[in-house]
């Protein structure tokens, strides 16, 4: 269970301080999940919560783009959470436990791992305690298999069952670069693409028809392969092309002043690298500014 009995890890978001990572005045929650049972290239994702810990604890807290620094509203880190060996669909439930404790409490969940398969629990999550809601996703893959590699809760089908999810208004994916023929010939009707080839040359144009499709409470899902590998080469599958980390920062700073946003993760990273983990812990960070301002 997500308690706060468990004081503070060897390792808090930032290297913050008891006074600062005290989990009843945190606004902010970050729950690391050391998960890649479905990974299907490289593996090594289980790795990135730690590798990610490890680069924020390295970080300048000051921000200059917002003038001030960030963790004054109190960042939390738990323990990990545990890997469920009974396959995907019982470690989603697990995250889906967890993330809705989270919001229980009154805080904001920013989920870190691990494998994109985990966004599915913090999507249920959400959706039970949200009218409506909808999903901002970065990423280089539409991830809407039905099936992949003998299951269908694997990181290749995770879009696929949050658009099934009743109360799930849109599924917008931004960076798109890769998906399968069936993908795209069963596009779920709730789901709304911006291919990479297309936007990245005017990224600013397109931010606000992003926006648009955004309805409801808004579940932020940042695979980190939906940034281009010269920014981000530390990940399971990676894919030419992308976003940069200028334009990742633009987007997630229009979103959560545009939207209600209530989640958050940032999945995909191989840890070991620590050019690509210091991106994803300046990225989550910053998202952390975003949301206060």
């Amino acid at each position: 269970m997500l308690s706060p009995k468990n004081f503070w890890p060897s390792t808090q978001f930032g290297g913050l301080d008891e006074t600062l990572s005290d989990f009843q005045s945190a606004r902010f929650v970050v729950l690391p999940c050391p998960y890649d049972s479905t990974t299907t290239w490289r593996v090594g994702t289980r790795t990135g919560p730690a590798s990610l810990l490890e680069a924020s604890m390295n970080m300048e807290l000051w921000d200059y783009e917002l003038q001030r620094d960030i963790s004054q509203v109190g960042i939390h880190t738990t323990d990990d959470i545990a890997p469920e060996m009974n396959g995907p669909e019982a470690m989603k439930n697990r995250v889906r436990e967890v993330v809705g404790e989270t919001l229980d409490a009154g805080k904001f969940p920013i989920f870190i791992g691990g494998e994109h398969s985990l966004t599915l629990g913090g999507v249920e999550a959400l959706a039970a305690r949200s009218e409506k809601i909808s999903i901002l996703q970065i990423d280089a893959h539409t991830d809407l298999r039905d099936e992949y590699a003998g299951t269908r809760f694997g990181h290749g089908c995770v879009m696929r069952r949050c658009s099934e999810i009743s109360n799930v208004a849109k599924i917008v994916q931004v960076g798109l670069r890769s998906a399968s023929q069936e993908e795209m010939e069963q596009k779920p009707a709730n789901c709304a693409q911006f291919w990479a080839e297309n936007i990245v040359a005017n990224f600013d144009f397109w931010i606000p028809q992003i926006l648009e499709h955004l309805e409801g409470d808004v579940f932020i899902t940042l695979d980190v392969d939906g940034l281009d590998p010269a920014h981000m080469p530390s990940t399971g599958t990676p894919e030419p092309g992308g976003l940069s980390y200028y334009q990742t920062l633009s987007l997630l700073r229009a979103v959560c002043a545009a939207k209600n946003v209530r989640a958050f993760d940032c999945l995909e990273l191989v840890g070991g690298d620590a050019p690509s983990a210091f991106c994803a812990a300046k990225i989550v960070y910053k998202t952390m500014g975003y949301l206060t301002e």
